[in-house]
């Protein structure tokens, strides 16, 4: 496959040769590491993306907890009771003391639901209720062996894992929809849009090194920070994130470079922390036309990662299940579940559309689920094979490539 590499980053002066009467493009001064400063203080600032990952982090683990109600994993989950009233829901008082939620920002970007709310209600609705059963149909079978038609456990290894009526982990399908529900949307289609980005008086004021009240960052500094928080902001060192990569947090992070531990896909990492890096130094030059490249670059990379790990999930899937047991691919295709939904907050920058659309999304996960007699107990082989097809049909990949 074909792979984007940049040019060596640190210090990159980019001159261009222009007529006397034509003015000179901005200079570029790219580190090498994501690190900027104004009179020597930083600029970079992604708090409330650290914020919002560990919540997270907390609530995935809470899926595992049989002894939690569904009431406190929504309060986890909404950072509130259900009435709107205070709570505390974190075993962190750091997270109980903060003002962010998890699902405020699901499903909530300006380039895809600013103006179709009804869409975003029905996603979120979606990890509500994911919640709900959990607490209601998995939670209660705990301790029983799982059936086709009923919840329990079911052996994996050496391990248990708790499923659905229909074979599927709510906790798996939870985690990988929220990568693209709030982490990949918020990144590609929030924080990285030219309306975010250049809304009301953000270029001026960033031209103009016109910063927010009481902080040393411009807006539009702020904003692409944020974007590279969803990615990056968990990492033991945020400003050189690649040599811990995967050990920082279980979304985005983890799988960036689970895919570029594929040979097929190595690079992939640094790329996509490269085109961050010079997209913040192109801001901080006024080169608003290179950091809306380099924000092309990142929205295909990442809308790549998705696409790679939900074939993989799914060709691991139907392997298990061909060369096992009924139940040897329930994981995989958990995981793969979460995935395919997530493909609908992709974004190509050819169309700035998702590579899926969410119809798209919801037959392919029919066709795994619910056109199936108990789900996953019954689905063939080349049903998921065939879905793993489109989704490398409509990101132009090869399949054998993303199934390794």
């Amino acid at each position: 496959m074909t792979r984007l590499k940049f040019l060596p980053s640190l210090l990159l002066v980019l001159f261009f040769a222009c007529d006397d009467d034509e003015p000179m493009s901005p200079t570029l001064q790219v580190p090498e590491t994501y690190t900027f400063e104004r009179q020597g203080t930083s600029t970079v600032n992604f708090e409330g993306q650290q914020t919002r990952i560990a919540m997270a982090e907390e609530l995935i683990d809470g899926m595992m907890v049989p002894s939690n109600t569904e009431a406190e994993l929504q309060a986890m989950f909404r950072n509130e009771g259900p009435n709107g009233e205070d709570v505390e829901p974190y075993a962190s008082a750091e997270l109980n003391a903060a003002t962010q939620s998890i699902r405020s920002k699901v499903a909530a970007s300006r380039d895809y639901f600013f103006a179709d709310a009804t869409t975003s209600a029905l996603i979120k609705a979606d990890f509500d209720l994911w919640l709900e059963a959990q607490a209601a149909e998995v939670f209660p079978r705990w301790d029983e062996l799982a059936t086709a038609g009923q919840a329990g456990q079911i052996a994996d290894g050496s391990r248990a894992r708790y499923v659905n009526a229909n074979g599927l982990e709510y906790n798996q399908v939870f985690a990988k929809s929220l990568i693209g529900a709030l982490m990949v949307d918020q990144a590609l289609n929030n924080y990285l849009s030219p309306a975010v980005l250049d809304e009301a008086d953000n270029r001026a004021n960033n031209d103009g090194g016109l910063t927010e009240d009481g902080q040393p960052y411009t807006t539009m500094e702020h904003k692409w920070d944020e974007a590279y928080g969803y990615v990056f902001g968990a990492a033991v060192d945020p400003a050189d994130p690649l040599p811990t990569l995967g050990d920082d947090d279980s979304f985005l992070n983890e799988y960036v470079q689970r895919v570029d531990a594929d040979p097929d896909y190595t690079g992939i990492a640094e790329d996509i922390f490269d085109a961050f890096v010079r997209g913040r130094a192109a801001i901080v030059a006024g080169d608003y036309a290179e950091r809306d490249a380099q924000a092309d670059i990142i929205r295909e990379l990442v809308s790549r990662v998705i696409a790679v790990r939900g074939i993989f999930y799914l060709m691991r899937g139907a392997d298990a299940i061909e060369t096992g047991t009924a139940t040897a691919g329930f994981h995989a295709l958990s995981e793969a579940y979460g995935f395919v939904y997530s493909l609908q907050f992709t974004h190509d920058p050819a169309s700035d559309a998702p590579y899926m659309d969410r119809a798209a999304v919801i037959e392919a996960q029919h066709a795994l689920v619910a056109d199936n007699e108990n789900g996953l107990w019954t689905v063939s082989p080349a049903t998921i094979r065939s879905q793993a097809s489109l989704i490398s049909d409509a990101f132009g990949l090869t399949l054998a490539e993303a199934a390794e």
